[in-house]
Parts: structure tokens; sequence; C-alpha cells
């Protein structure tokens, strides 16, 4: 499965001393695992830990009788306490790539000594490692001699592991490009120009709205915030459409909408204090909704039919700029005021999800669903790693969040299950005649009481699915996932987040 945005050849080995390798990378939590096979690593690594009381803890490099004549040590430390995971591995298989590269190794091979403590540590070991292979599109584009950190990567296991951990970080380097990419290599025009060219010729369709009328006409809270930026040429906002179906009878649709901003200056509401930098990471649902169709090209399921829609626009400020108290009429003809310019993801996610919601009626068990980088709240309430998962009536009936929670759990892709309640919904009732619906308030989401939980309640107002609850003859199900924190750090390289999660809930056969 070849594949250029994988970030260099991966090969399954069956032999420790496969031939074509200049250093071994060894992932394990204690060297009493290193047997058969692996007991030649042993004594050298013995005798490095006699005299040097870290390895446990930190590793080593030592030299090994082996062809590849080298080898790093990359602990996972302990996995049998309560709060150990699968990410153990991840970490451990970076960190070796990070201090192989910095030994010279070109052609490393990655090894897990076995046991039995998760079902998908093979995988989760070599993601991990590849996620540290991962070089910026920028940096493949404009310095061609570093477009690979190595140029092989070897694995120690079977060939369906390799093959599915391809697929997989196709779809996350497609959504790290997007997610991670400065705010003029991938603003909106760019993004189109970007999509078009992963998914030609696969069984991807690619439709896009960059009409400025039929933007204004259809999606009118997406256009207020496009208004400022739909001045400059190279900034002008795109609703973009992915389509994918599967063989056999559909038994499920998924209706994806992502949030792609590729910069936020806050608008008018500006963010001032030097809080600005890293905004351009705020397109990083929309990446992930790319992520995602890139993976279904590449492990092709039957029988589920995926609509993923990505949002792209900047919130520029300007003359033009869209200001709070401004009454705007959605797509589902709400009248919602705006609160906050700060709060565009929600404006320019609602009237998609509204077009996805008319669009569910014809589908097969739809499930709609919002990603976003939206709120500073979402990162207060659960740290820098966790998707936060929020279910509507019917979704929550359906377990929807538990499904996630329990797939990202297996692949190092970890939710915390968070909740709509009726304060979220009363807290964006109108306030006045004037309104349907208040948009936000005029302070940070990390100063507002439930300030991640209510802006799921704003998008099923504003997009009318609230007329599609579990007390509705056409109930949908819906989930707002908010993944301000697990998308990935800054400075730092996307996670890709949460396409593993839901690589693993919706296509399960392929693991």
């Amino acid at each position: 499965m070849a594949d250029k945005r994988v970030p260099c050849e991966v090969k399954a080995e069956s032999s420790l001393s496969a031939a074509g390798y200049d250093g071994i990378i060894l992932v394990t939590d204690s060297l009493d695992k290193l047997k058969g096979s692996l007991n030649v690593l042993l004594a050298p690594l013995q005798a490095q830990a006699a005299f040097d009381e870290s390895l446990a803890k930190d590793g080593a490099c030592v030299s090994v009788n082996v062809p590849a004549n080298r080898l790093v040590y990359a602990p996972t430390g302990l996995l049998n306490r309560d709060y150990d995971d699968v990410r153990r591995f991840s970490d451990a298989a970076a960190s070796g790539i990070k201090r192989a590269l910095k030994v010279g190794m070109k052609r490393p091979l990655l090894v897990r000594a076995p046991d039995q403590s998760f079902q998908h540590a093979d995988l989760i070991t070599l993601l991990g490692a590849l996620h540290a292979l991962y070089v910026p599109i920028e940096v493949r584009e404009d310095v061609p001699s570093k477009a690979s950190k190595v140029s092989v990567l070897g694995f120690l296991g079977d060939n369906k592991t390799v093959q599915l951990a391809l697929a997989l970080e196709s779809g996350r380097s497609v959504a790290r490009d997007i997610g991670g990419s400065d705010p003029e290599r991938m603003a909106p025009p760019r993004v189109e120009e970007y999509v078009r060219s992963v998914f030609r010729g696969t069984k991807v369709s690619v439709e896009v709205v960059s009409d400025d009328a039929k933007l204004c006409k259809d999606y009118p809270l997406f256009s207020a915030v496009n208004r400022c930026a739909k001045g400059v040429p190279r900034h002008q906002g795109r609703v973009i459409y992915l389509t994918y179906e599967g063989a056999g009878p559909i038994e499920q649709t998924l209706m994806l909408v992502g949030k792609g901003v590729t910069y936020d200056t806050g608008g008018a509401d500006i963010k001032a204090g030097g809080i600005m930098a890293g905004m351009h990471r705020d397109k990083c649902g929309s990446a992930a909704v790319a992520g995602f169709m890139q993976i279904l090209t590449k492990l092709q399921p039957q029988n589920i039919k995926v609509i993923g829609s990505m949002a792209m626009v900047r919130n520029s400020v300007g003359s033009d700029c869209y200001v709070a108290d401004e009454i705007i009429t959605s797509r589902a003809g709400v009248r919602v005021r705006v609160g906050n310019t700060d709060a565009e993801g929600r404006m320019a996610m609602a009237d998609v999800l509204c077009h996805m919601k008319e669009m569910a009626g014809k589908e097969v068990n739809p499930y709609l669903m919002t990603i976003a980088t939206l709120t500073g709240h979402c990162v207060l309430a659960y740290g820098d790693s966790y998707t936060a998962v929020m279910d509507n009536g019917p979704a929550q009936i359906n377990s929807m969040s538990q499904t996630l929670q329990a797939a990202g759990e297996q692949v190092a892709d970890p939710f915390e299950i968070s909740s709509i309640r009726r304060e979220d919904y009363d807290f964006h009732c109108g306030k006045s005649e004037y309104e349907d619906v208040l948009q936000c308030n005029n302070l940070p989401s990390s100063r507002t009481p439930r300030g991640h939980q209510s802006p799921s309640a704003f998008l099923v107002m504003a997009s009318g699915l609230d007329k599609h609850g579990k007390d509705s003859n056409q109930s949908l199900k819906y989930s707002h996932l908010d993944i301000a924190g697990s998308s990935g750090p800054f400075p730092g390289i996307p996670t890709g987040a949460p396409i593993l999660a839901m690589a693993k809930a919706f296509i399960p056969s392929a693991f």
C-alpha cells in the first residue's frame, strides 16, 4: 500500500536479523520479556543497566550482536497500574524514534517485545513511531532534502498490522497537513486545492461551494464570519463536501461537520495580549473530517456512507467584519444575536449542520456529528489529551458517546463524556424580543460556567436540530466533539484526533 502521504516506506519483517537496517528500536516495559529470538538483546541491556540505573526509565543506546548493530531501548514504563493505558506504547515508540534519529539511524527496525497487556499494542506502537516521523507539508514542499526523516521503517510483526497502520497514518497525515499548516498555506482556496488533489481518482467525491451569493443565501451565519475575509481573494471562504459510499447495502450514514477556521483573530472582539499565536490550528476539526475520509479511501469499508463537510473560513478583523449585537437569521430560520465574534466556530458550522439535517431525512440510519477545536473550557475541564463528546437525546439513547469512548480507549485516542443540559439551552435562549437565540456571552469560554457544553446547545438550536430530539417523530442522532485539547500541542505536530477512534468505532472490521 505505497502512499506518498506516509513519511517513509514501512516493511513488515519476521526476523530480528532482517538485512538492510542500521539500528533497532526496542519498545517494552521489562527486560524480562526478551525471550526467544529477542534474547540476543538481553545481555547488552543488562550490562548497560549494571552501571546506568537510568536505563529502566530513560532508555539507552547500546551495541548489539545482530546485523543492525545498535539498539535504542525505549521503555514504556509500567503497564499494570490503574491509570496505565495503551498510549504507553505510542509514547515510547515516538521517544525511541527521536533518539534513533539523534544517533543517526536512517533505516530503523521497530520491535515490540510480546505481551498481552493491550489488544492493539502492536498497531499503536507503529503509529507512535509514524507520528514522530511526520514531516510538515511546508517543509516537504520548500525543503525537499528534508522531506523524509528516514528512508525505511521496519516493523517486527505481521503485514496486516503494517497495512492498517499505513491506512490510518495516511489519514492522520492529511489531517496534520491541513490542521498544522500556516494560515496562508492552508487558506480556504488552498484547502480546496489540496483536498481535490488528495481525493482525485478515489471513491471520495468532492463538491465545493465558493460562490459568495450562494454562501450568503444558504449559509448566512458562515457568511457573517466570511464577510471581512472575502475581500481578500486568497482568504475567501469555502464549504467543502466530501462523500464516500461503500459497496453493498448502506446500513449507516455518518454526516460530519468540521470547523475549519484557517485563522482566528477573534474578529472585532480581537484576541489581544499575545494570545492570537497558534490560531492557525483552529481548522483541525475540518482537517479531521478530511483525514477520516482519506482512511475510508484506503480501507474501503462496505455498507457505510459518509458525508463530510469542511467549513473553511478565516475570522478576519477590519472595516467589514461582523460585530457583536448583529442579528442574523440562520439557514434554519432562527434569529441569532451575535454576542462575541470570537465564537465564530459555531457560526461557521451551524448552517452546514442545518444542511446536513435536511439531507439526513433521505439517508439510512443517519448520525450527525460536529468536530471542532471549539473552546478553551474543554482544555480547562479535561486537559490537553482528551476529546470531549456530548450527545443529544437520540444519540444518548443509542450510547454513541460510550461507543466512541470505548473505541478511543483501544487505539490511544481517548475521550471524556460530557453532556448537554437544560441550563445550556437556557443560556442560549434569546434575551429580548429581537432574537430567538443568543450566540454567546462576552466572556471567554474558560470563564463561563459549562463553557464547553453550552456551544453544543447553540448548534442544536441554531441549526433546527432541536426539532429532531427524542420527542420527535423524526429524531436524529447528533454528537458534538470538542477537540481543543486532543488536536495536539502548539508549538508541535497535530495529533489527527479523533480519527483513530472514529475508524475503530465505525470501521471495526479493519481492526
